[in-house]
């Protein structure tokens, strides 16, 4: 027998653990080499994990919906092995652990403090655990609610709860939804993802960290649209992709960031950290929630080259495949309600950047030019800005700016 350890990636130095999904093969099954076995989620992105090797997977060291840090071994691949053959026990410990298997007997049937307290609610025992050295889960609670029948209900049966740990961890982004019966009236309970989870850190820090205000102004998308318009078709036939109106306001934001570097700069302890390059992260919404990923130097890219990159974040993002890379650092971000419809709205500062642009949807509306009622496409321009190194004549002038470029695109070709 030769065995193949299946480990964890390398995670990022900003990530301490991350949470396995459901396993794609089980145990005793054949495996191709690089053939995708789980799925691992972190707060940023969820990772493939490959077969090192082929073989048969001979054992799961870790079971679905567990937390795992970076190069733990999680699974275990016979290089000799033959499919269909015994598999081992799916939480096998490497040898070295087995002395200690005897002292962990006493602790099968003890009940997870998530898993306790969901037995409790629903006054459930004797429910099979699956968990390291037997202990019981909330995936193995969860399963006992879908097969009441498999399950012996009794109030005055104990569970044994162990202490609760130092630190609680995250949920298990895998945990199936639990459903409520209550009548006409029903709920369900989901766990948070790690990146959800996450998210709703990030979003709290932002806010009780900085000191928020969001200035507005209104624009005449009109030349953006006829420009557009004009040249849609030659763009989308000599670069293969269609012309946007997110590079537009790319290119928008980068003049007014040059303009008033402050718009671009980021807080660090009693310091102001200005930065003489110009990220800027794109929210993208995807299936596991909101991400934003980075169009590096966007100062240095084309029209062409920000759309294709856009259009690969947004592909990317709805097929899980986003790299940590692509999410990580940034200078200033986008913000797009329009594309659902948005009329107006004041978007949260992605920390530790210090502004954020929110672009809302283009409608036409009734403004005076020149003493005249006349109709024209308007968009609504916000940024939410961090008052405590950003004075409101910057920001304001900074989004007056970004203003005038939109409505006289020719500038953005001039840098002027």
């Amino acid at each position: 027998m030769a065995i193949v350890e299946v480990k964890v990636p390398q995670l990022s130095e900003s990530v301490a653990e991350a949470t396995l999904m459901q396993w794609k093969k089980k145990p005793g099954e054949a495996v191709a080499i690089d053939e995708i076995l789980i799925e691992i989620e972190t707060d940023k992105v969820v990772l493939e994990v490959p077969a090192p090797a082929a073989g048969v997977l001979s054992a799961h060291v870790v079971a679905g919906g567990g937390t795992v840090t970076s190069d733990q071994v999680i699974a275990q691949i016979d290089t000799e092995g033959k499919a269909g053959a015994a598999a081992a026990p799916a939480a096998a410990a490497p040898a070295a652990a087995a002395p200690a298997a005897a002292a962990s007997a006493d602790k099968s049937g003890v009940a997870m403090p998530a898993a306790a307290k969901l037995m409790a609610d629903n006054g459930l025992s004797n429910v099979a655990g699956t968990g390291k050295d037997g202990r019981i889960t909330k995936g193995d609670v969860i399963n006992a609610l879908e097969k009441p029948a498999a399950v012996t209900a009794s109030v005055a049966a104990p569970v044994a709860v162990p202490a609760a740990p130092a630190v609680a961890k995250p949920l298990p982004a895998v945990a199936a939804p639990v459903s409520m019966n209550l009548g006409d009236r029903p709920e369900q309970r989901v766990p948070m993802s790690r990146l959800r989870a996450r998210v709703a850190e990030r979003l709290l820090q932002s806010q009780s960290t900085n000191a928020i205000l969001t200035t507005f102004n209104e624009v005449n998308m009109a030349p953006v649209m006829e420009m557009r318009k004009k040249f849609q078709e030659k763009f989308e036939k000599e670069h293969g992709v269609k012309l946007g109106f997110m590079s537009f306001f790319v290119k928008a934001a980068v003049a007014a960031l040059k303009k008033f570097p402050v718009l671009n700069a980021s807080v660090d302890g009693n310091d102001i950290v200005y930065h003489g390059y110009f990220d800027i992260g794109i929210a993208v919404g995807s299936p596991r929630g909101l991400v934003v990923p980075i169009i590096r130097n966007a100062d240095q890219l084309s029209f062409a080259e920000i759309e294709k990159t856009i259009a690969s974040f947004g592909q990317k993002a709805k097929d899980g495949k986003l790299s940590m890379e692509e999410l990580s650092g940034g200078t200033f971000s986008i913000s797009n309600g329009g594309t659902f419809g948005s009329m107006l709205s004041t978007p949260i500062i992605n920390p530790p950047q210090s502004a954020i642009l929110g672009v809302h949807a283009t409608k036409d509306r009734a403004v005076v030019e020149n003493g005249q009622v006349v109709v024209r496409p308007i968009n609504y321009l916000a940024m939410s800005y961090d008052h405590r190194i950003i004075d409101g004549r910057e920001a304001v002038l900074g989004l007056v700016t970004m203003k005038e470029a939109l409505e006289d695109p020719a500038r953005l070709l001039f840098d002027i």
